[in-house]
């Protein structure tokens, strides 16, 4: 089974992991433009309801707007099974005491590598102040994929074991290999973040890895979000 741990709700979207062959998805709401994330969370909420078989919701909330932690209750009981914060597009800092109000046990995937506001080690020291929580990086937890930013990656991996990281826009497989390397294949996760990428781009990064085995493969196109997620029916993709 395929799974791809980060989409955004866009016309489309069924027909691209079609193509790709992708079998469940975790979807996220895009930024919201006039109007609250409740809004955008309710239409996650029906376009899941629409595709019970394919697609996981999560959430999305500014923390520092009014009411944001009970917007992120109140999508739980919409059904939506986790949390997507993006600091940059909605201007607050990823380690800022207001991110701690709208957390809890469910799984929080964080825009990450944006300068000044989700760095790395800045998701790190969130994810430190909450243990018992698991913390998805994007963008293999960087942006430019080089120098320093990539230390910062390894480095943040290796402070907080409940720090996983996505392959969405790594155009480096020696990144991946060395995640694979260093912490096991199961802090990896396949992503495309459509519409931002081709999912069939996204998919080749891994598959074209050279490091990498089938077992591992397997665990980061969807062994590793099925369990994440308790999904049934994981198997070797």
């Amino acid at each position: 089974m395929i799974v791809d741990s980060l989409v955004f709700a866009a016309d489309g979207l069924v027909a691209a992991l079609d193509g790709a062959g992708i079998d469940r998805a975790v979807v996220c709401p895009p930024r919201a433009r006039g109007h609250g994330y409740d809004v955008e969370n309710d239409r996650v909420a029906a376009l899941v309801a629409s595709h019970p078989e394919r697609l996981v919701g999560f959430a999305r909330v500014d923390p520092l707007a009014p009411g944001a932690a009970a917007e992120a209750e109140r999508a739980r009981g919409l059904g939506l099974a986790g949390l997507f914060l993006h600091p940059w597009e909605d201007a607050f800092r990823v380690a800022d005491p207001a991110v701690d109000a709208v957390l809890d046990e469910r799984p929080v995937v964080v825009a990450t590598g944006y300068p000044w506001v989700s760095e790395g080690l800045q998701v790190a020291e969130l994810a430190r102040r909450h243990p018992e929580t698991t913390f998805v990086a994007t963008n293999g937890a960087q942006i430019n994929i080089s120098g320093l930013g990539q230390d910062d990656a390894f480095l943040a991996l290796e402070s907080c074991p409940n720090l996983l990281v996505q392959t969405s826009g790594v155009y480096r497989e020696d990144f991946l290999e060395g995640v694979v390397a260093r912490f096991g294949p199961e802090r990896l996760l396949y992503a495309s973040a459509f519409p931002r990428f081709d999912p069939r781009l996204e998919l080749l990064r891994v598959r074209w890895a050279p490091g990498l085995g089938e077992a591992e493969r397997a665990a980061i196109l969807g062994g590793n979000a099925a369990a994440l997620l308790g999904l049934s029916g994981a198997a070797a993709a």
